[in-house]
């Protein structure tokens, strides 16, 4: 993978913000260096050049995301965690994903204590996402949205009927169809503080203010679709799920054998609830609900359901174009082979795959993929490759490069695994 490279010093446009600037620096410096130690320790590991150390930098990182993550939202501490992943993205891939991770499970999760009847309870509120696809003639209207309420609610309470959360949880969807430009909009500290709100209103016998929820939902952005194009739009469900901590029903077995068939049988119910949500989430979204067709991904917390809808919706435009391109040379899929290799771009890595005919000669065609550079970059090219090869082409390589007129360089034919 290229290597990559330090950002430069930022500069401050106004001299009082320099002081409150060379602090969110120092912090954001903090974070990226206990990452890095942890990765460090963990390749150690990997390479057998002795065990982890005592010293445990994993609980200090915890410990200081946490602390960013929960003065995010009333303080604009989110500039720290994003400068923080920022320079970690420079320094190392794997430190970059740790400390990414964490935040994002910091931010999309909440762990509590209350009194419940008497007792000193531990609570957890998870913030998840449904991502969807919708492929509609005319595409969708957001004054048509959830004007049916009977199918909201029979939706909402779907996700606890049908064994995706547990009877003893509560859990809330929002009555509201994100687009990616919403979710965009909400950082980490917004989300945490989503969480407290959504809390207080499910805990609370009163109805409780939830300004930033209220505030989360902006409005669809986009060009209007023309009455007779067929769209294809990405939208989220949001949910918060309030649950005990003591509750048996996400209590994960430890052993890896009790672990996958837990997944499974979830992924499974998952399947399961996608089929008789459909036509309700239908309705919710259209006053003609038979045009619509929907396309769901997975349910997970709100970032990695986000992180899976943005990689597919860029793959859906890839294949799309890989599409355009074999038609306009009239190339049956069977008669063209690809090849993948990174180039490095500076800022990121890309992707590109060349598209030859049978009988060898120049590329005819290339599609590309941007890559981040704390991505790992050989998952991001088996996606690739097997995406490509779903198309229908003959073969897929993978090289180190290409040449300046488009030949492979190290090519080496790709086997999915």
């Amino acid at each position: 993978m290229p290597k990559n490279k330090r950002p430069a010093p930022r500069t401050s446009n106004n001299t009082r913000d320099e002081s409150q600037e060379r602090d969110t620096d120092a912090q954001a410096r903090q974070l990226a260096d206990l990452a890095l130690d942890i990765a460090e320790r963990e390749d150690a590991a990997a390479a057998g050049l002795g065990p982890l150390e005592d010293e445990d930098p994993d609980a200090a990182l915890t410990h200081a995301v946490r602390r960013a993550v929960r003065k995010g939202g009333r303080k604009g501490a989110d500039a720290v965690l994003y400068e923080a992943i920022e320079l970690a993205r420079y320094t190392d891939p794997l430190a970059c994903r740790l400390l990414r991770a964490r935040i994002e499970e910091e931010a999309a999760t909440w762990r509590f204590r209350r009194d419940a009847d008497g007792k000193d309870v531990e609570y957890e509120i998870d913030a998840f996402l449904v991502p969807l696809f919708v492929r509609s003639r005319g595409g969708l209207a957001a004054l048509e949205t959830f004007q049916d309420e009977a199918a909201f609610r029979a939706l909402a309470a779907s996700f606890q009927s049908a064994g995706l959360d547990s009877e003893k949880a509560k859990v809330v969807l929002l009555q509201h169809a994100f687009d990616l430009a919403e979710i965009d909009h909400i950082g980490y500290g917004t989300l945490h503080e989503m969480l407290r709100e959504a809390a207080a209103s499910l805990l609370e016998k009163k109805l409780q203010p939830a300004p930033t929820i209220e505030a989360s939902m902006r409005g669809w952005t986009g060009e209007p679709v023309a009455p007779d194009e067929t769209a294809l739009e990405l939208r989220f469900l949001l949910g918060f799920s309030l649950k005990r901590d003591d509750d048996p029903f996400y209590r994960v077995p430890k052993d890896e054998a009790g672990s996958d068939a837990y997944f499974e049988a979830r992924m499974q119910r998952y399947r399961a609830w996608t089929e008789s949500a459909a036509p309700l989430l239908a309705r919710c979204l259209a006053r003609e609900p038979e045009r619509l067709e929907l396309s769901f991904l997975y349910q997970d917390l709100f970032y990695g359901a986000k992180e899976q809808a943005v990689a597919e919706l860029a793959m859906l435009g890839l294949l799309a174009e890989a599409k355009r391109l074999l038609a306009a040379k009239d190339l049956a899929p069977d008669a063209v082979h690809a090849t993948v290799a990174p180039l490095d771009m500076g800022e990121h890595v890309l992707l590109r795959a060349n598209l030859y005919a049978l009988d060898g000669g120049r590329p005819w065609g290339s599609v590309e993929k941007p890559v981040d550079l704390a991505a790992d970059l050989a998952h991001e090219v088996d996606e690739l490759c097997d995406a490509l090869l779903s198309l229908g082409l003959e073969g897929v390589s993978v090289a180190t490069g290409f040449s300046e007129d488009g030949h492979a360089e190290g090519a080496e034919p790709y086997h999915a695994v």
